[in-house]
């Protein structure tokens, strides 16, 4: 708690706190949130794989908090834009992730050889894909505990407010 406290300036997110009631949930997401961190995928990339998943998953305090981490990566306000309205991004790369990020929840990893090809011929590799399945775990595991605790958004973030499609 002490480090996601200094992570977020001295305070602790209301999800955070809700989450602490299962502490092996908290524990096992921060676990996994680092282990994702440490992926060979780069910040950008792995905060489009963040954002198609809580926008997807309907996570208003997700989508909220990683607007600001994407303003903090220096991303564009287009990419943002088009992240927040689940809609095609404006990088050619940045959008076959999210296409395949949407293609390995709908077919719960069955990806057909085609779609696969279309990821790595857009400069993402085999183990980058196993790495998209890993923030998509760790990521559905936030936004389904979010909704399920009907964490509320922080003040910190209001400015990012979400209101889910």
């Amino acid at each position: 708690m002490a480090a996601t406290a200094k992570k977020f300036g001295g305070n602790v997110p209301s999800a955070v706190a809700r989450l602490a009631t299962s502490p092996e949930l908290l524990n096992g997401f921060l676990k996994l949130t680092a282990i994702f961190d440490a992926t060979t995928l780069p910040a950008l990339d792995r905060e489009v794989l963040v954002m198609t998943v809580a926008a997807r998953n309907g996570c208003h305090l997700c989508v909220a908090m990683h607007t600001a981490t994407l303003q903090g990566l220096s991303a564009s306000p287009e990419l943002v834009a088009a992240l927040r309205a689940q809609s095609t991004l404006p990088s050619p790369r940045l959008e076959a992730l999210r296409k395949f990020v949407h293609t390995v929840m709908d077919t719960t990893g069955d990806v057909p050889p085609s779609e696969l090809a279309a990821f790595t011929d857009a400069g993402y590799t085999a183990r980058n894909a196993l790495e998209v399945v890993l923030g998509i775990g760790t990521y559905t595991l936030s936004t389904f505990a979010n909704r399920l605790t009907g964490a509320p958004l922080d003040d910190v973030f209001a400015e990012h407010a979400w209101p889910a499609a």
